[in-house]
């Protein structure tokens, strides 16, 4: 990122004063953005915490910013003014011009500006940048760890909004674990591109929402001085995709998704995922699913088809299926098949399952009990017929599917992502805080939308149908970049949800119900970037 901001002041002629104008004001704008959707009142009580680097300087271009909207903004500088260098030490001249700068320079000057700190409404990291050697240490230690403790749920008085200013204090850039504390941030808003870190290190959490904003820099430059395989499922990525739909289409051009799905007392998890697979954009739907829970599936949404199939005496779907022929039948005239949610672990539909994604030629996505089907049977994967295989598994379903422990998958889940594409031959997306996406052929992408109203029942169903309806219109020649791009329009779809409530009572329907207002508002970013 320093080559980044280097060569486009060098070769584009973009002075290092207006990218740390840009970034300063593009930290403001978000912030104001997103607190207005939290808060009926502008923010009382501001403080901005800066270092002595560029970092810093970014801090009071924010803090200029704030003065316009906040009843008080108070800016705090660990080092003495004469210490700033370059477009750092304009900024913080600027600020000195419309507000007071305290200085803190002992252990004595934290503990007396705690107080005023302590109370803020938001507080801005502006301490340490994406330049930092090592674990914080002395007073910026001491600060980070004071700030830690008001960034928690039901810390006293309230929680404080936390907002980093292109990366949270103390976190390495480069992907390694930190060696000290971590600034703990709500929102953290980053130029340009994300950092290693910041999707993928084992104190990523720490960004909390992470959000990219351009601030100058053309995106040629990042592809030319990036480096490996590593790619953010951010807006650009999906560019190349046919996301609108030509005037003269039909139906029968955007596919044909069966959805193999439910089971006595899991009927809603074929209900949400078939609903999803439409709200996603395929052109037909069916539903296959047991006899006995047909009619409560088929009554749910008219927009779909449906399919009885065999039953087990416990109301799964049982291999008669199979047997008889009838689900050769079924499969004629489908573009994509997806298999598993609410399907139960019934010995008779565990071995259904692997039969279908074992001898089955059509693209596929395989999840929740399709995943359990072939838990520590990984290796089943590499005799199937289809070349398009996508496997959804969150933590624990791919530790079983491994034979392994969730701690060894989170552990370094790039390489384990990527190590079982490769082994399996299979497009894997493993869920968790930035989902991951790897494909044989060794795409990776990392998604950073989402929250945590997704963590609840039946989010992965509507992945399930969103991946499935995707594949239907797009095809699987670009598999992986389709299923970032279901990744991308899922969590989207949980934060735009967000924007109107806490994101506590999402339910999963809505997520599926808001995926055509995730596309629309995709489309709408990419015409902005035109």
């Amino acid at each position: 990122m320093q080559e980044v901001d280097r060569l486009t002041t060098e070769r584009f002629g973009v002075p290092s004063e207006q990218l740390m104008e840009a970034a300063g004001k593009s930290v403001a704008d978000v912030f104001l953005q997103q607190y207005g959707r939290k808060m009926t009142d502008p923010p009382e009580r501001v403080v901005v915490l800066c270092g002595k680097g560029n970092n810093g300087g970014d801090g009071f271009v924010v803090a200029r910013y704030l003065k316009e909207e906040a009843e008080q903004v108070r800016v705090y500088l660990f080092a003495k003014p004469e210490e700033l260098r370059g477009v750092a030490a304009k900024n913080c001249e600027r600020w000195r011009k419309l507000g007071d700068l305290t200085t803190i320079l002992s252990a004595e000057d934290w503990a007396k500006a705690w107080e005023q700190v302590s109370n803020a409404d938001v507080i801005l990291d502006a301490l340490l940048g994406t330049g930092i050697r090592g674990p914080a240490s002395g007073l910026m230690r001491q600060a980070m760890e004071d700030v830690n403790r008001l960034s928690r749920a039901g810390a006293a008085p309230r929680p404080a909004w936390i907002v980093a200013v292109d990366t949270p204090s103390g976190l390495p850039s480069d992907g390694d674990a930190a060696a000290g504390p971590v600034l703990q941030a709500h929102w953290t808003v980053t130029f340009t591109a994300p950092k290693v870190a910041q999707l993928v290190s084992p104190q990523a959490g720490c960004c909390g929402q992470l959000v990219v904003r351009e601030i100058g820099s053309p995106a040629s430059l990042i592809e030319e001085v990036g480096k490996g395989s590593l790619r953010w499922a951010g807006p650009d990525e999906f560019a190349g995709l046919p996301l609108i739909r030509a005037a003269e289409a039909h139906k029968g051009s955007y596919g044909h998704v069966l959805v193999v799905a439910g089971s006595v007392g899991k009927s809603g998890a074929a209900v949400m995922a078939g609903y999803t697979a439409m709200r996603a954009g395929a052109g037909l739907v069916t539903m296959a699913t047991p006899e006995p829970v047909l009619s409560i599936v088929a009554g749910a949404h008219p927009e779909y088809m449906t399919e009885p199939l065999p039953a087990t005496t416990e109301g799964s779907v049982a291999m008669a299926t199979i047997r008889s022929g009838k689900f050769a039948e079924v499969l004629k005239g489908m573009t994509v098949l997806a298999v598993g949610p609410g399907m139960g672990q019934h010995p008779e539909t565990q071995d259904f399952i692997r039969g279908v994604v074992t001898e089955t030629e059509l693209p596929m996505v395989l999840d929740a009990d399709g995943l359990n089907a072939f838990a520590g049977r990984g290796d089943l994967f590499r005799g199937k017929k289809t070349k398009a295989l996508v496997i959804t598994p969150h933590p624990g379903e791919m530790a079983r599917l491994l034979g392994s422990t969730i701690a060894e998958v989170q552990k370094d889940r790039i390489k384990t992502a990527t190590e079982a594409a490769k082994k399996w031959n299979a497009v894997v997306l493993l869920k968790g805080y930035h989902t991951i996406v790897a494909s044989p052929d060794e795409q990776i992408f990392v998604n950073t939308t989402g929250n945590p109203g997704l963590a609840k029942g039946g989010s992965g169903d509507v992945l399930t149908g969103l991946l499935a309806g995707l594949i239907a219109q797009f095809g699987s020649k670009d598999l992986a970049r389709v299923v970032a791009l279901g990744a991308y329009l899922h969590g989207l779809a949980a934060d735009l949800l967000a924007e109107q409530s806490d994101n506590s009572g999402i339910l999963a329907g809505e997520v599926a119900q808001a995926i055509p207002f995730a596309r629309q508002k995709l489309l709408q970013e990419l015409q902005r970037r035109e």
